[in-house]
């Protein structure tokens, strides 16, 4: 490998490193500990209240904005995301000190600091690798991104509880402050290349604020597909451990199919899509990911449906798991994209933001669906949204293709580039 090459892969495996690392913790307090709450006597209501710790990512928009205001004299969002990763591990490593279910107050307050810090941290991270690595590069990091919180998911959400099961309560923090230590080491040789000049195309000046964002060519289109193209696959998601288990599956079972396996299945399938991202061109693979999301809807309806057994809710629990993983890593991707020029911080919290609330969203009138249809009806309305949802992302492949190739980006590589040969 020549030294660029391994530079980009280095850069990529820090970057993927640093997304697993600030995601796990969240998931550990949010998804993983309430199994331990709930041992200890607390309620569905005090669970239910905990969960708020995660609300400080629908705020990603606002936590940008000191992050684009204040700027360092070197290294602008490297320091920033070293600051932020620093002061999570330091309050990751404050909370393990002592076993804190028994003081709820505090346990919530320490949870919502770390919910912050991690939220916010995620922004100069990511703006970091908008800034540095090549556009030809950003499916592949979109990708990334995605197997990283699929493992995170698995980290967070099954071995930081066995790692307090085996070794107490102070075990899963101190792990988790080790690898952001990890990351936080490893920023410093990241480095930071001063603002790329693009070529000069011709195209109307953008603001400076939110509304620049939505002036760019493509971006109310885009933003449309960012709200709708994740939740209705990512509700079918949550709401799969319930169905399972109301479907007469053993708990423990319920675990390897949704948890572990699931979470193996997205985080290959993210890492295989940027693969098949970079070989179609966005054009193609938008309306083919949204396209096989509605397929496995469609299909874990007709599962339910006709009662097909076990072997078919595994069937069907993977193809949602691999939808997940595919949609997850070209919508990573192309938000990478629609960023300006010494705003990448602002423009990616802008669109985290909106990504967040409509996966937030859309899972509360799944539910109402449930309690209304039950799982059949509720994964029928699912799949209804899904087709409206993959009808978008037909006519929408080529304006985000040109979005990319506008930016020079070279989303996808041609056989005649991979041989070497140019066009």
């Amino acid at each position: 490998m020549s030294a660029p090459v391994l530079r980009l892969f280095g850069r990529q495996a820090v970057f993927g490193w640093l997304n697993f690392a600030l995601a796990v913790p969240s998931i550990y307090l949010l998804l993983g500990l309430p199994l331990v709450m709930r041992q200890h006597g607390w309620s569905g209501t005090d669970i239910g209240l905990f969960q708020l710790a995660g609300l400080p990512a629908v705020f990603k928009f606002l936590l940008a904005m000191p992050v684009e205001r204040w700027r360092f004299a070197g290294g602008h969002y490297r320091s920033w995301a070293l600051l932020l990763c620093l002061l999570l591990a330091a309050i990751l490593a404050l909370t393990g000190r002592q076993e804190l279910l028994g003081n709820r107050g505090l346990f919530f307050a320490l949870a919502l600091l770390a919910g912050v810090l991690a939220t916010w941290a995620d922004i100069p991270v990511n703006a970091l690798a908008i800034k540095l690595l090549p556009e030809s590069e950003r499916m592949r990091a979109g990708a990334i991104r995605s197997a990283a919180l699929f493992l995170a998911a698995i980290a967070g959400g099954g071995l930081m509880l066995l790692v307090h099961n085996r070794w107490g309560w102070q075990a899963p923090f101190l792990l988790m402050a080790a690898a952001l230590l990890i990351g936080a080491a490893l920023l410093p040789l990241l480095g930071e290349a001063p603002t790329e000049i693009r070529p000069v195309v011709a195209e109307t000046p953008h603001g400076d604020g939110w509304r620049g964002y939505f002036e760019q060519p493509g971006a109310a289109l885009w933003t449309c597909l960012l709200l709708s193209c994740f939740p209705f696959i990512g509700a079918s998601w949550l709401y799969l451990k319930p169905l399972l288990l109301d479907q007469g599956m053993p708990p423990d079972r319920v675990a390897w199919v949704a948890g572990v396996g699931g979470g193996v299945i997205g985080a290959l399938a993210s890492v295989a899509s940027g693969r098949l991202i970079r070989l179609l061109g966005v054009a193609r693979a938008m309306p083919l990911f949204t396209g096989f999301a509605l397929v496995a809807l469609a299909s874990l309806t007709g599962v339910v449906w006709a009662g097909a057994g076990t072997l078919g809710l595994v069937l069907g629990a993977a193809l949602v798991a691999a939808a997940m993983g595919a949609i997850s890593a070209l919508v990573f991707g192309l938000m990478m994209f629609f960023t300006r020029q010494q705003r990448q911080a602002a423009d990616y919290g802008l669109q985290a933001s909106l990504f967040v609330v409509s996966r937030l969203a859309v899972p509360v009138a799944a539910g109402m669906l449930l309690d209304r249809l039950g799982y059949t009806g509720m994964l029928l309305g699912l799949t209804l949204a899904m087709l409206g949802v993959s009808a978008l992302a037909l006519g929408a492949g080529r304006t985000l293709a040109r979005v990319t190739e506008r930016n020079g980006g070279a989303a996808r590589l041609t056989a005649m580039e991979q041989g070497g040969r140019r066009p």
